[in-house]
């Protein structure tokens, strides 16, 4: 098991559900075990969650052996060896890969201040962030995302003055659309946020410590601490000359099939390699003509949704035939936020319910004549059935 994160310990107890009684091998490359990661932008940084409050509960009868602190820098799947940062190799007979993903950092231009700017994937810098909130200092946040956006309300329930920095012309329009995203923006700037769409930041401002940053439209932002909240890629680079097939673009991280076997260069399934969790590029039937297509989704309900799967199809049991349709939550500036299937393939979106006044919202996301998606916000009760409506066409597509 590469990975000893939610994806990690999912499919380690899927595994020992099924039977399997052998050696568990854990590598985690943290130096601790496994923790939910959702908190991290909410309430670890506001002080209401301890940072060990975020434990995920380990089953006593996992009987598994934890390597943590220790990170896999290759693979040779001819001998089926595993190699670690410390020069250790480990045999194995069935392999699953759930590395996760790590923040994208800094493209540029230029180079960044020596202190000041903060990433938010793991726990310690989380820490770190909170402990910078602390000084009220005034916040710049790089990337007007599900992260950005959850981390700018934080900030502001901590009274920190936030500037959100975004390409886009709304929060989150490349996961939920503008429809949805300038209602987002409503409610941000409504929570004093200084809210810069349509821009993006073409240097930092300070050598050895942050001072502030230069926008493409030329304004100047005043600021001691920085979120670079530029998305996320997965931690697959140690995978480079495997023969496993390592996709870019939309399906970014390793390509795998239904049943979550691992792809070869050349597309075939490897019968003794799992992909789970962020790491995975995972084929959907929605996009297309019905043939799947690899798509990142990087949610939190893939490592759990796909764990018994990829479980199953290690120890070579039946396809237990449940493929569960994506879902994804946020809670920002006094929002819930809640979606099912994939919103970001839409080309569509209609308002089911628009109610400013109690900050109710409703829509779907169709893609052509397929609905892809659904979305509410403080209507959490509404999508199952929207939930169903989706994986009633999945079935219908993959069936024909």
């Amino acid at each position: 098991m590469v990975g000893a994160g939610l994806a990690g310990l999912r499919a380690s107890v899927a595994l020992r559900g099924r039977g399997f009684d052998g050696d568990l091998t854990v590598v985690g490359e943290e130096p601790h075990g496994p923790y939910d990661r959702p908190g991290l932008s909410k309430e670890v940084l506001t002080g209401h969650r301890a940072a060990n409050d975020t434990d995920l509960p380990v089953p006593s009868d996992l009987d598994a052996r934890w390597l943590l602190g220790r990170r896999a820098v290759g693979l040779e799947r001819a001998g089926r060896r595993l190699r670690l940062d410390d020069g250790t190799d480990l045999g194995y007979d069935g392999l699953v890969i759930a590395t996760g993903a790590a923040a994208r950092p800094w493209p540029g231009p230029g180079s960044l201040p020596g202190s000041g700017i903060h990433t938010l994937r793991g726990r310690g810098d989380a820490l770190r962030l909170r402990h910078a909130l602390a000084q009220g200092e005034p916040l710049l946040v790089v990337g007007a995302g599900f992260l950005g956006s959850e981390v700018a309300s934080a900030a502001r329930t901590l009274n920190v003055p936030v500037t959100l920095v975004g390409s886009a012309r709304q929060p989150m329009e490349r996961a939920v659309g503008p429809v949805v995203g300038s209602v987002l923006a409503g409610a941000q700037t409504a929570a004093g946020v200084d809210l810069r769409l349509g821009t993006t930041v073409t240097r930092f401002v300070g050598r050895r410590t942050l001072q502030g940053a230069v926008l493409s439209d030329g304004s100047r932002i005043r600021a001691r601490t920085a979120l670079l909240a530029l998305g996320a890629r997965p931690n697959t680079g140690w995978l480079r000359g495997s023969g496993l097939l390592l996709s870019e673009g939309a399906a970014r991280g390793v390509a795998r099939d239904r049943r979550g076997r691992a792809l070869t260069v050349d597309a075939g399934p490897v019968p003794d390699i799992v992909v789970v969790g962020d790491a995975a590029a995972t084929p959907h039937p929605l996009p297309g003509d019905g043939s799947p297509t690899h798509l990142s989704i990087g949610h939190w309900s893939e490592a759990v949704d796909h764990a018994d799967t990829v479980a199953a199809a290690l120890l070579g049991h039946e396809d237990p035939g449940d493929h569960p349709v994506p879902s994804f939550w946020s809670d920002q500036f006094g929002l819930r936020i809640r979606s099912v299937g994939l919103p970001g393939l839409a080309d569509l979106t209609r308002v089911h319910e628009h109610d400013p006044d109690h900050s109710r919202l409703e829509v779907s996301y169709h893609l052509g004549r397929r609905f892809v998606g659904a979305l509410t916000v403080n209507r959490t009760s509404r999508l199952a059935a929207h939930r169903e409506r989706i994986s009633r066409e999945w079935r219908r597509i993959t069936s024909v």
